[in-house]
């Protein structure tokens, strides 16, 4: 009979056959904390339902692994690699993932809470359902995501590539998209009252048509034409 993990794997440096051995001895999800994944290769494990709480995975090599349902709390993974994985349903908070690879991951469902993302790259994923709030997204690259009819608390696209992304019907609840790149977005009934534009010149602002903005932000647009309201 193959035991099962009751009690977390707490404080352990792991290697790549390290977890195959702990997956080959349980039949049910693993619990890590504090646990080092560093430089790993975790490529194509089946880590399905795992949870990771104050674990490091720095510049770790997580490409097509399953990793739906995992969750993961206080996590650093800096330049961590999660091309291609499986990340249905997956939640994230409160994690520093900044510079990670995202490329053509299954994010649908997926959850990012209070997470650092600053120039990551999201391009191409299969984002259904995606949901990040009160989240770092500076410089990121978001490039073809739908937002669509989704209430955005506090996000930081400040810099970020949103190259063809839907945001109609959306609400911003704060945050920021100044200097943002809005080419071929789309924000037909978009309520932008409460974010941040600053930065945008006149070819961004053609993409807003449709969207709701206030007085003041419209008297910041009419500044960067060089005009003043009177």
């Amino acid at each position: 009979m193959i035991p099962q993990h009751p009690f977390p794997i707490t404080g352990r440096t792991l290697s790549r056959a390290d977890v195959q051995s702990l997956l080959s001895s349980t039949d049910g999800a693993l619990t890590f904390v504090q646990c080092d994944f560093d430089d790993a290769d975790l490529t194509r494990l089946d880590l399905r339902g795992a949870s990771f709480i104050e674990c490091s995975f720095v510049e770790a090599a997580l490409s097509r692994a399953l990793l739906a349902d995992s969750r993961w709390r206080q996590c650093k993974g800096r330049q961590a690699d999660f091309e291609l994985a499986d990340l249905t349903d997956a939640q994230f908070e409160r994690c520093d993932l900044n510079n990670t690879q995202w490329r053509r991951a299954r994010l649908a469902s997926a959850r990012f809470s209070n997470v650092k993302l600053t120039g990551a790259r999201l391009a191409e994923v299969a984002g259904l359902g995606l949901v990040f709030e009160e989240s770092l997204l500076i410089s990121t690259d978001l490039r073809g995501l739908s937002f669509r009819k989704q209430r955005l608390v506090q996000l930081d696209l400040s810099d970020a590539d949103l190259t063809g992304c839907d945001f109609t019907d959306a609400v911003f609840d704060g945050g920021s998209l100044r200097n943002a790149n809005l080419t071929k977005a789309r924000f037909a009934g978009a309520d932008l009252r409460q974010v941040d534009l600053g930065g945008l010149k006149l070819p961004d602002t053609s993409v807003l048509k449709g969207a709701t903005i206030s007085y003041h932000q419209a008297a910041e647009l009419l500044a960067e034409l060089g005009l003043h309201v009177a």
